[in-house]
């Protein structure tokens, strides 16, 4: 249907492929506001995951003690805007950027505290211009093939049950058990080993409601279910009795619409984190944010060209280089903002499917992101309670991609499942890499299959050993 409503203009129509791909102005207008509103919950989530951790100097993100909620959604949508317009412009392609979920974990409870907040984000940006580098080189490809593709499925299957972990904890579902109760067990349900608080239970109703908005195939779920969620919140803090809310009293903020902070942009150091915390740790560091990061664009931007019907007969999207080189600048630009590593987000797909085929989705659901920027207050009103459902759900989506194992495949099943479990079990991504990618080596070695090692699999295992045992080696050696 080509009428005068909705086919594009001249000049859009030329330079985005409107026609040319089958779309028209009108769904890919639908499309990006459809990719905003799957996605835009990261603008409450980024803040949460990172707003109250603290660096080695009990610093939280933005200076000082108290959190910097709002400060910190001004820097998530921002980058996200800039970014996925320049998507759309540079690349044409209807996918989203967006401060990467684990990534974020990842920099808050893995490296933030070894090392200063700028410290921290100063390895992003190292690892943003890495990536850069093997994209224009043409190297990254080799690294893609380095790693076995089993393998790159454990580590976002573990990431996913490390981040699902975080939200029941953060929801007070799951509580430590403290060291004075004198027994061997770890972890409980609830404090008292049985759910107790409104807090836990507006957390669980907020997981019952994503859940089924989410069965329910409603667009927008995630974002819908943190805004019920909160509104429930604050109605239950309004009721008067203690609540003891795990991080944030819901409590409408005194003005909604302010002028943003972009307090966090620019706070980054380059080389700090290579003499606070080590130069092989930040070795590490940076190679366990780089194999978290692009290993998953090249899948996302393959997924969704295979949905789009935009993969070219080789089974790459058009213009391949250009989605890598913005997504590589993405994990700069994140972590010069001091919101962390940005990557292509999957929910994309969302949009594809409400009908976009080229970048000018992605312009609309930048422009949205930058809109978004002055009600950041808001954020300062949503609990964790209300937002860690999503955590969980999104876990879920994560563990999915288990079934692509072969666990009959005990060369590739130990080092998974190590890899699925360590995670978790100790709380940290890098652990859970790291046991993976030595078990692997390993059993390729015992069974006489050296041959099938990639030689850069040799020097990562062996930095990996290096990293779990550097106390001993370092004692050794002094």
């Amino acid at each position: 249907m080509t009428s005068q409503t909705t086919a594009a203009p001249g000049g859009i129509d030329r330079f985005f492929k409107i026609s040319e791909r089958g779309s028209t102005v009108g769904r890919e207008v639908r499309g990006g506001i459809v990719t905003f509103f799957t996605m835009a919950y990261i603008i409450v989530l980024n803040p949460l995951i990172l707003g109250f951790a603290t660096d080695e100097d009990g610093q939280v993100l933005g200076g000082g003690t108290e959190p910097n909620l709002a400060m910190i959604a001004a820097g998530t949508a921002l980058v996200a805007g800039v970014m996925t317009i320049l998507m759309g412009v540079v690349a044409n392609y209807p996918l989203a950027l967006a401060t990467g979920l684990g990534l974020n974990a990842f920099v808050a409870f893995s490296i933030a505290s070894q090392m200063t907040w700028a410290d921290a984000m100063g390895l992003v940006v190292i690892e943003g211009l890495l990536i850069l580098v093997l994209v224009l080189t043409g190297f990254r490809q080799a690294v893609f093939h380095a790693v076995p593709a089993q393998l790159k499925v454990a580590i976002s299957v573990g990431i996913g049950l490390f981040i699902a972990l975080i939200g029941f904890v953060d929801a007070g579902f799951v509580h430590r058990i403290p060291d004075a109760a004198n027994t061997t067990v770890p972890v409980q349900l609830g404090a008292t080993g049985q759910l107790s608080g409104w807090p836990v239970l507006v957390f669980a109703i907020g997981l019952l409601l994503v859940i089924a908005l989410w069965v329910l195939k409603v667009r927008g779920a995630i974002l819908i279910s943190i805004v019920a969620t909160t509104i429930l919140a604050i109605v239950v803090e309004a009721i008067g009795s203690p609540k003891a809310w795990s991080l944030t009293v819901p409590a409408w903020p005194d003005k909604v619409f302010d002028s943003p902070d972009f307090g966090t942009v620019g706070e980054f150091s380059l080389l700090g984190s290579f003499e606070n915390a080590g130069v092989v740790t930040a070795i590490l560091l940076v190679f366990t944010l780089m194999l978290a990061d692009f290993f998953d664009t090249m899948g996302t931007m393959t997924a969704i060209g295979a949905e789009g019907g935009l993969l070219q007969e080789d089974g790459t999207p058009p213009n391949t280089q250009r989605i890598l080189v913005v997504d590589s600048l993405a994990a700069a630009a994140g972590g010069a903002a001091g919101v962390s590593s940005n990557t292509s987000y999957i929910e994309s797909a969302s949009g594809v499917g409400e009908g976009a085929r080229t970048g000018l989705a992605s312009i609309v659901t930048g422009v949205l992101f930058l809109l978004a920027i002055f009600v950041a207050p808001l954020v300062a009103i949503i609990p964790s309670e209300a937002a860690v459902p999503a955590l969980v759900l999104v876990g879920f989506l994560m563990m999915q991609q288990v079934r692509a194992i072969d666990w009959d495949d005990l060369e590739i099943a130990i080092p998974a499942f190590l890899t699925i479990v360590l995670m978790p079990f100790t709380y940290s991504i890098t652990v859970g890499i790291g046991a993976g990618f030595i078990a692997y080596v390993f059993l390729k070695l015992v069974r006489g299959k050296v041959a099938a090692i990639h030689p850069l699999m040799w020097v990562v295992a062996a930095l990996f050993i290096v990293y779990f045992f550097i106390d001993p080696i370092t004692d050794l050696l002094t």
